[in-house]
């Protein structure tokens, strides 16, 4: 196992929140946390943090990849979107914009919109950084990719 690997299985979230990188497949890492969720009479709602990092020892380059995921469960009663609270009951139509090159908007575009929705303090920048440190000082190229596919 490289040390690059041994480094990054030690990472834990922050004191926000909890969570710790496994191995997923040989040389490919992921951690999953929930940052945020809301609970409401029959519906539950959470705000998830994941992201994998796939390490090549023979190019000596890592790769790694961030996303914020919504999931929900449960019954609305009425739509939440800003400040419309309709009566009744309903539901919720979102889309994903994905173009050519890859989907657009980083995470820091997403944890802005997120954040008119759920309040929350994990700084995911912080693993983003840590990893990327952890790479620079072990003589590994750090790249950033935009999908999970490109790992």
């Amino acid at each position: 196992m490289s040390a690059v690997k041994d480094l990054i299985l030690k990472i834990n979230g922050d004191g926000n929140v909890s969570g710790k990188f496994v191995e997923e497949k040989p040389n490919l890492l992921k951690f999953e946390a929930v940052v945020a969720e809301r609970k409401a009479f029959l519906s539950r709602q959470k705000l998830m943090y994941k992201c994998k990092v796939k390490i090549d020892d023979d190019k000596k380059q890592v790769r790694y990849f961030e996303i914020l995921t919504e999931s929900g469960s449960g019954m609305s009663t009425g739509s939440y979107d800003s400040d419309d609270i309709s009566p009744g009951f309903g539901f919720k139509v979102e889309k994903t914009k994905y173009v050519s090159g890859g989907r657009e908007g980083s995470i820091e575009e997403q944890s802005v919109l997120f954040g008119k929705k759920y309040n929350y303090e994990f700084d995911y920048k912080k693993i983003r950084e840590e990893i990327k440190n952890i790479a620079q000082d072990n003589g590994y190229t750090f790249e950033y990719v935009l999908r999970e596919s490109s790992l």
